[in-house]
């Protein structure tokens, strides 16, 4: 397989496979041309699928960086800050080669808009930057949507050992399609809140999540997102908003609604700058939730987060 690029634009193919060893030969050829043009390479991939990529480079694995999706990427929203930016940012001279595969077959329903969503803004956020990030797909275990919207996500796809354009590609289209409402949840207790009440919905929140089962750093965590969230409803989304707390599938999940609009879509996917004041909110909501899914238009904006028991 052939991505290589000697100049500063971006390649994001689409790696449509079918069994274990064809991922392997696949992947590890895709590593081997990297690693041959002198490009910083990392693998980010489930775990199962680090194994078959680190068996079949063999040697040549001591000079790749390797990180496990279902950790690192566990929250899609995460990926690109705090995976494929953290790579390519410590080589800012250099052309960089990642392996990605946010989508597999254990994520779950709600996970999977936001999986989507982070490969469309991929396309956006390395826009420009001399990298190319392959992402992998089980054609045998993922749904028929799923390959379709890797079509949409991905300028080119590459399948049984070829690669062309895809004629489906446009990835602004993805973003927009899964900024689905996330309706009400049943069952949650609710609070409004202005900027007075800020420490209430603070102290709130925390209470009523520790009631559901989550307690030491995971608490902590919800603390530091509601007060990011509620925090940004006053001073950018008209001064007020609600929130609410629920449990679901084993997860605490709060949720944030008010009258702002989210204008970029890279909200919160963008690492920090050296020196930045302020801007950081919905960053660290990614950093330290297991989930994060929004919703934004002219009536206002919902982000619900999850964070594991």
């Amino acid at each position: 397989m052939s991505t290589a690029t000697t100049d500063g634009t971006f390649t994001h193919p689409a790696l449509f496979y079918r069994s274990g060893a064809e991922y392997a030969d696949r992947t590890a050829a895709f590593v081997r041309e990297g690693l041959a043009a002198g490009e910083p390479v990392a693998v980010a991939v489930p775990g199962p699928n680090l194994d078959l990529v680190r068996a079949e480079l063999g040697t040549d694995a001591r000079d790749v960086t390797f990180l496990d999706m279902t950790e690192a990427g566990r929250n899609p929203g995460r990926i690109i800050p705090g995976v494929l930016r953290a790579f390519a940012d410590t080589h800012p001279e250099e052309r960089v080669r990642i392996i990605g595969e946010p989508v597999w077959a254990g994520r779950s329903a709600a996970e999977y808009p936001a999986c989507a969503q982070h490969e469309a803004l991929i396309n956006a956020a390395f826009a420009g930057r001399a990298a190319t990030i392959l992402c992998p797909y089980d054609e045998t275990a993922l749904s028929a949507q799923v390959l379709a919207d890797a079509l949409v996500t991905h300028p080119t796809v590459i399948a049984q050992g070829r690669e062309r354009v895809s004629e489906a590609y446009d990835w602004s289209a993805v973003v927009a399609r899964y900024n689905e409402p996330l309706g009400h949840a049943p069952e949650a207790d609710v609070l409004a809140f202005g900027a007075a009440e800020l420490p209430g919905v603070r102290h709130f929140a925390v209470d009523r999540a520790a009631s559901l089962g989550l307690a030491g750093q995971r608490l902590q965590d919800l603390e530091l997102a509601v007060a990011e969230l509620t925090t940004n409803s006053v001073v950018h989304g008209g001064g007020d908003g609600t929130l609410a707390v629920w449990a679901e599938a084993g997860q605490v999940v709060c949720e944030v609604r008010d009258a702002g609009r989210l204008t970029d879509p890279l909200a919160g996917r963008r690492p920090a700058e050296r020196g930045q004041i302020g801007g950081r909110g919905l960053l660290l909501v990614h950093h330290v939730a297991d989930l994060v899914r929004t919703h934004t238009s002219d009536d206002g904006t919902t982000i619900r987060f999850h964070l594991g028991v």
